[in-house]
């Protein structure tokens, strides 16, 4: 059929090239036959392969099934400031993510009668009026297990060091409700910081919530990471939220933990001041859910949330950009239930439920010692007990700088060892004797030489209880210098002198009676 064809083409441009003058049969007609031919000849060469084509497209039309897709789908109607409104998503719930166009995501935090207010999680640029938004239908929720531990992540799970991303177990709700009454069990069990005035005055159960306030630079942050790295003792694993912590303070703290070993069992959950107030919120409570993961598992835990007077600020920040009505220093109404609901979570559970203890340590920072303000007020009505730094100690010398007078620990003497017990019942006393007899001699009043003895034996006692920055110690280095303390060992012996003698006290315990000391480590008790 081609020959066929390319001989009538051929016979046709000869007799035209031979009978009709170029005057009168234009060079253009000629051309386009030129043309004309050499096209067919190319379609004529193809069409085995567009007949397989046809075949193949007729084969997958026949296949094909069309359906129609409802999606619902919001618009952007303003966005600033970290706060997007939006229009539609008539489905949408509170505390449910929604995407953008940049693949950002968004929390919704407000829902009014047209309109609904998002929280953006990431970088806003890119997203303009009139974009559209689709609901991801489902509650924020951060990788959880194991591989957390020993990493540096936002509250978003995605990790902030060099290492590769999170092989996580299971993917857990931020927002969960609190244990029921039913599940817990009563505190109980010590958990024991290393840091004498702590343990021996204001001591911490295991599922405890203890406050630690102070102005700013007086030790709190310390104060917490100390209880940290004596956990390497106890097999407690920590998580350390940071909560708008400068980027400097931050590097600080993981580098103390690195160098003490202590990464190997706390995570870091970061968020930095730089990052969008929606995450310096979410961070508390992502910390939270990655300290139950291992709750439920039957482990103990200790999460330390530094701090949640710049978690309140971030709240207040978003509420008054969302058009809550503000209340006492500008703070939203549910200020208080925001951290209610936070702490409430940290418990202990009952062995039907594993037996697990979360103890949260929260801190908060005071304005000039006002401990009457809103969120100090707020949280120590919440938590079971506080530890007040106090800057005028701190300036003097004392650190730990605990205000003896305004700590307390509501657990007390329940989660106490009884070794521990029998010589802070003393130290109590002693202390407490101190603090009323040295009012009197500030006004140069005279006294007698039992109260003098008294204020001797008190300053010592004070003296003992400082200790310095990340040297946490162990229960029976702690009983054994506080039982030197009380017994009077230490009234002949010079202020200068006293750490000297602490540290030579301990060495020559820990050289001649070993036995004795690992024995009080591990039951706890004093035999004779």
């Amino acid at each position: 059929m081609k020959s066929d064809i390319e001989s009538i083409i051929q016979e046709l441009y000869d007799k035209v090239e031979q009978e009709v003058s170029y005057r009168s049969f234009s060079s253009q007609m000629i051309e386009t036959l030129k043309k004309t031919r050499s096209e067919i000849a190319e379609e004529l060469e193809a069409a085995p392969k567009i007949d397989l084509l046809s075949k193949t497209l007729s084969k997958a039309a026949k296949e094909y099934s069309s359906k129609v897709i409802f999606e619902e789908v919001g618009t952007v109607q303003n966005i600033g400031n970290g706060i997007a409104t939006l229009t539609g998503l008539p489905r949408v719930g509170v505390n449910e993510l929604v995407q953008f166009s940049t693949e950002t995501r968004g929390l919704v935090l407000n829902l009014e009668a047209d309109t609904l207010d998002v929280i953006m999680l990431g970088d806003e640029e890119g997203i303009h009026g009139g974009d559209l938004v689709t609901s991801e239908r489902e509650r924020i929720k951060i990788p959880v297990g194991p591989e957390v531990v020993g990493r540096i992540i936002s509250p978003l799970g995605d990790p902030l060091d060099d290492h590769p991303p999170i092989q996580a177990v299971d993917r857990c709700l931020i927002e969960r409700e609190a244990p029921g009454i039913i599940e817990r069990a009563p505190v109980e069990e010590p958990l024991h910081t290393g840091i004498k005035i702590i343990d021996a005055l204001y001591p911490i159960g295991r599922g405890q919530r203890e406050l630690i306030l102070g102005d700013r630079q007086t030790g709190k942050t310390t104060l917490a990471i100390d209880a940290i790295l004596n956990q390497s003792r106890a097999n407690v694993t920590c998580i350390y939220v940071s909560i708008g912590q400068k980027k400097t303070s931050l590097v600080s703290t993981i580098e103390t933990l690195r160098n003490w070993g202590a990464m190997e069992y706390t995570a870091v959950v970061s968020a930095s001041p730089d990052d969008p107030p929606a995450l310096r919120y979410l961070a508390p409570f992502a910390g939270c859910t990655i300290a139950e993961f291992f709750l439920h598992q039957g482990q103990d835990v200790l999460i330390v949330y530094d701090d949640l007077s710049k978690h309140a600020d971030a709240y207040r920040e978003l509420s008054l950009l969302l058009r809550r009505p503000p209340g006492r220093e500008a703070y939203p109404g549910d200020i208080f239930y925001l951290h209610a609901r936070l702490l409430e979570r940290a418990c202990k559970l009952n062995e039907e439920n594993g037996g697990g203890s979360l103890t949260a340590l929260p801190i908060i920072t005071m304005q000039q010692g006002n401990i009457s303000a809103y969120i100090p007020t707020n949280l120590i009505s919440i938590c079971d007990g506080q530890i007040v730094l106090s800057m005028e100690k701190f300036n003097r010398g004392d650190k730990p700088a605990v205000d003896i007078g305004m700590s307390v620990s509501r657990v007390g003497g329940k989660a106490q060892t009884e070794i521990m017990q029998s010589v802070s019942n003393e130290l109590k006393l002693d202390l407490s004797q101190y603090e009323e007899v040295e009012r009197f001699t500030r006004f140069g009043t005279e006294v007698d030489e039992s109260t003098r003895k008294q204020i001797r034996r008190g300053q010592r006692l004070r003296e003992i209880l400082n200790q310095p920055p990340n040297k946490p110690m162990s229960l029976a280095q702690q009983v054994v210098v506080l039982t030197a303390a009380v017994q009077g060992f230490l009234d002949n012996v010079s202020m200068e002198n006293i750490r000297k003698y602490e540290n030579e006290l301990i060495d020559w315990f820990q050289e001649n009676h070993s036995p004795m000391m690992c024995d009080i480590n591990r039951d706890q008790s004093l035999e004779e």
